[in-house]
Parts: structure tokens; sequence; C-alpha cells
């Protein structure tokens, strides 16, 4: 954990250089590779960590202004927005899954871990996060069940996918984005 924590850092560090955006990029890197671990070990992700994050991401966007660096710049009314749509869309996913199938698909830290990158990376890389964090956890828990014979049935933690894609995403999701957008033509 610490090997990771202070490679991911120095690599923050490199990417944004001295400045106030590496300092909030430092302090989500920090919390996300703690809640990947939680996760990891208990199936949980605390609300006293979750909340925390958001709000520091609300605050950083309105005292701050740009967490991620230029040219992204994330703006208190993109943070509020990235807030709400990261709970709101998890929560709606979560209770169709529930309706359509009678089980939890998710737990509610997932909410509120998506509804914090949405406050710090604002709404319009939410897209990329959570298709970064589903793409990844399909094929990781697909993996599982054909080499090692995981039960399908079996719990398997997304907040780590989640961590993964949003620290992606605060460090190249503009660049992802726009090459996605060259590549299929509906940008210049």
């Amino acid at each position: 954990v610490e090997l990771t924590t202070g490679r991911l850092s120095a690599w923050v560090a490199w990417h944004f250089g001295f400045s106030v955006p590496a300092a909030c990029g430092l302090l989500v890197t920090w919390v996300l590779i703690a809640l990947t671990g939680i996760d990891i070990d208990h199936q949980l992700l605390p609300d006293g960590i979750t909340l925390p994050l958001m709000w520091a991401g609300l605050l950083a966007a309105v005292i701050v202004g740009p967490i991620i660096g230029s040219p992204m710049r994330v703006s208190p009314r993109d943070a509020i927005i990235g807030a709400g749509a990261g709970d709101a869309s998890l929560w709606l996913g979560f209770h169709t899954f529930r309706l359509i199938t009678g089980k939890e698909g998710m737990g509610y830290g997932d909410f509120k871990l998506f509804a914090a990158l949405g406050a710090c990376l604002g709404w319009k890389l939410l897209p990329l996060v959570i298709l970064l964090s589903a793409a990844t956890g399909a094929f990781l828990g697909i993996l599982l069940i054909v080499l090692r014979g995981r039960d399908r049935s079996a719990p398997m933690p997304f907040g780590p996918y989640l961590a993964a894609a949003g620290w992606i995403a605060m460090m190249y999701g503009d660049v992802l984005v726009n090459g996605y957008l060259r590549v299929s033509g509906m940008q210049p």
C-alpha cells in the first residue's frame, strides 16, 4: 500500500507540478487508495471518508477553482451537478436493479463515492468514470468466474473500480474524452 501510494503521489506531483491542483489531486489520490483497501477488506465505503471527500470537492470548486488543472476546469456549478448526478444515477440504477431482480447490486457507499468523484471532477467526467469502472469490474468479474471458479452470486466490491476509474479520469479524463470525440468524428 505504501509503495503504491508513493508511486501514485509522485505521478500526481509530476503530472500537475507544484500547484494547488496537485495538492487537491494528492488528497483525492490518498482518499481513493484508503477507500479501495477498506472496500476490498470489508466491502464497505465509510461515510466518514466518502462524504468529507465530496464536501472537499465542492469546497475546492468554490474556493480554489480548478481541481484537476488546465484545460479542465471544475466550476462550482459543475461540481454541484456532479455530486447530485453521481449519487442520483447510482441510486436509480440500484433501485431499478433491485426492482427487476429482487437483489441489491451495490451498496450505498458506492453512490456516495460516485457523488464525491462528481464533486471533485465535475459532471462531465462521470460518464467516463462509470464506463471505465463498469467495464473493468465486468471484465475482472468474468475472469474470476472463468479462471478461479468464483461463484457468480458472491459479492464483489465495486468501490475499487470506481476509485481507479476516478483517479484515471482525474489525471487524463480530458485527454481520453477529447480523444474519443476526435476518433468518433464528433469533434474536429
